[in-house]
C-alpha cells in the first residue's frame, strides 16, 4: 500500500493518439495531426508549425 503515491501522475498514458490526415495551410504538403482539423482553421505540418512558433 505504501507504493500508491510513488512516481506521481504519469500523464498522457492513454495509448496511441488517433491521427488525422490534413493538408498544411502554409506549404500544401499532406501531413497527420493528433486532432480532428476544423474547417476554416489553418493546420500546419511540423516544419511550418515550428517556424511559426518562433515569432
Amino acid at each position: 500500500m505504501g507504493d500508491f503515491n510513488r512516481g506521481g501522475f504519469r500523464g498522457n498514458n492513454f495509448g496511441p493518439r488517433e491521427m488525422h490526415k490534413a493538408v498544411c495551410s502554409e506549404c500544401g504538403q499532406e501531413c497527420e495531426v493528433p486532432f480532428k482539423p476544423t474547417e476554416g482553421k489553418p493546420v500546419y505540418c511540423k516544419e511550418c508549425y515550428s517556424k511559426r512558433r518562433r515569432f
